[in-house]
């Protein structure tokens, strides 16, 4: 379940993000079926978004949701596939970053939110074109740093705290990887979602100023990008040997081979069983903390035969009172509410017991990098690039210099 990103600073801001859900109006009798096309609840809260939808069809007596749920990895090119097809479900999950495609090719269709007062105006607006709204946020979520005790514990290592720095990390990750027996210290992915990242922890951005043009081909922006690549084949695996496939992370600390772990909130629910102890801080910087903050939100197809009940339920998945309540008792990324009693449930949940550092996460935060043209291919782009330097066909330094030239072809830079 991951990953659009939205601008917030501090617990106030997360629990301004959207007025606490009400309930939506029920949509219109009949034997109805509305398609639902989701990433979200893949990777182990399948059943939670089956929770949902039976209390939808519950209050809504005969509308049925059909739902298929994808990988995140091959969603949005399935995505894709049926936008250009015009076969989108009734409702479909999306990002931030995708949403503007889906919108500008008039694929969503308007929706009059029945509970406008149930959402922060300023994340109406992130799904709006025009003041009109094309989305409903559906989550929230935060990238921390995972790690494990037992493993800290062994190393003769005390836990991270919110001012590690990148050397604390590495001093740590190299210390649990010299315990042998196949452990690694730390794993964080080689892609353009790291990397933008990174580079707000080292004081450097991706895109200049007005966005036109990349910006990290600097002294700092190698520096970040060295953090990334040169953890591989040192204290964390190599391509060969998995990095880099999916859930090849998450896997690796689940089978407590992994000192650290740089991933989302969304993997508490793959995680909360594991025979070891664990728990999580805010990720490291170098010259400042950023965190990567992330929404995901859905939208009703144009071309669906039943808006009224589609719309409906896009509301109940976003705004319920169900819905605010699986989410919190699963972990399950953040209901995108201002109820800051409810917000303040979420951390007296257990595992992990610092859940304090979802919020704090936000004290500093990284956006994801967007451009009027080619966002795709930017990403692409630098993903390809930071490959090539990490499987050391590239230095980093030509890997950067190259995709500079490459993205700024792209982009108009």
């Amino acid at each position: 379940m991951k990953r659009s990103l939205l601008a917030a600073t501090g617990l106030a801001a997360v629990a301004a993000l959207v007025l606490a859900g009400c309930s939506t109006e029920p949509a219109p009798e009949g034997d109805i079926t509305i398609t639902y096309s989701n990433f979200i609840s893949n990777g182990g809260n399948e059943e939670n978004l089956a929770t949902i939808v039976e209390a939808f069809e519950a209050e809504n007596p005969g509308v049925t949701v059909d739902v298929t749920t994808l990988p995140y990895a091959d969603y949005f090119t399935a995505l894709q596939t049926d936008l250009a097809a015009g076969t989108l479900s009734d409702v479909v999950d999306t990002n931030y970053d995708f949403f503007p495609q889906l919108a500008a090719a008039g694929a969503l269709a308007p929706i009059e939110v029945s509970n406008a007062g149930a959402y922060r105006e300023s994340l109406i607006d992130a799904y709006s074109v025009d003041g009109v709204s094309y989305g409903l946020p559906s989550s929230f979520s935060t990238v921390v740093l995972y790690y494990n005790a037992d493993l800290f514990d062994q190393a003769g290592l005390e836990y991270p705290t919110a001012d590690w720095t990148w050397a604390d990390e590495q001093a740590a990750a190299e210390a649990i990887t010299a315990l042998g027996d196949g452990i690694w210290g730390s794993h964080q992915p080689v892609s353009f979602y790291e990397y933008y990242k990174v580079l707000e922890q080292n004081g450097e951005s991706f895109l200049n100023a007005d966005g036109t043009a990349v910006a990290f081909n600097t002294p700092g922006g190698i520096e970040a990008a060295e953090w990334l690549v040169n953890k591989s084949g040192t204290v964390m695996p190599t391509i060969e040997q998995g990095q880099g496939t999916p859930d090849f992370d998450t896997n690796l600390f689940v089978e407590g081979k992994l000192g650290m772990l740089h991933t989302g909130i969304w993997v508490f629910g793959a995680v909360a069983d594991v025979p070891f102890a664990w728990d999580i801080a805010v990720e490291p910087g170098n010259t400042q903390q950023a965190s990567a903050v992330f929404s995901n939100a859905v939208g009703v197809s144009a071309n669906s035969e039943h808006v009224e009940a589609a719309t409906a339920f896009a509301e109940f998945l976003t705004s319920s009172q169900t819905m605010v309540d699986v989410r919190l008792d699963a972990g399950w990324e953040l209901p995108p509410i201002s109820d800051e009693e409810q917000l303040a449930v979420y951390l007296t949940k257990d595992k992990p017991a610092n859940r304090q550092a979802v919020f704090d996460s936000l004290d500093g935060i990284a956006l994801t990098p967007i451009v009027a043209t080619g966002q795709q291919e930017m990403q692409d782009i630098i993903n390809e690039e930071l490959i090539e330097a990490q499987a050391g066909r590239k230095s980093v330094a030509d890997a950067l210099a190259s995709a500079e030239e490459r993205i700024n072809a792209v982009i108009g830079g």
